[in-house]
């Protein structure tokens, strides 16, 4: 027999669960480098950069674009490792139930 309550019960639970994932995952930060670490950026699970690092020794204003190019690479090193980190807290917090390439609302 089908169960309607039951079945929006868990489906409350879930949403419960989801929404406490996206705030533990907004507040945790994920470091990208480039440069073997010359340059370093930190995102937060919001994807917003919190932090910059660029090495004394790439200052150098005859080679602006390597600089900008690296700043890119950092950016999207720690971008990449947000969006690892928000797959595996969806999986965890929906118990492995995929919603077909859903984004996390950030």
């Amino acid at each position: 027999m089908f169960n309607m309550q039951g079945l929006m019960k868990q489906a409350q639970m879930m949403q419960k669960r989801m929404q406490e994932t996206q705030a533990r995952l907004g507040a945790e930060e994920r470091e990208g480098t480039s440069g073997g670490g010359l340059v370093k950026v930190v995102l937060n699970g919001k994807n917003e950069m919190q932090k910059i690092s660029i090495s004394p020794e790439l200052i150098n204003k005859d080679e602006i674009d390597v600089l900008e190019d690296m700043v890119l690479a950092a950016y999207n090193d720690a971008h990449q490792k947000i969006d690892v980190m928000q797959e595996e807290g969806m999986k965890e917090a929906t118990g492995g139930v995929s919603f077909g390439g859903l984004k996390i609302p950030f």
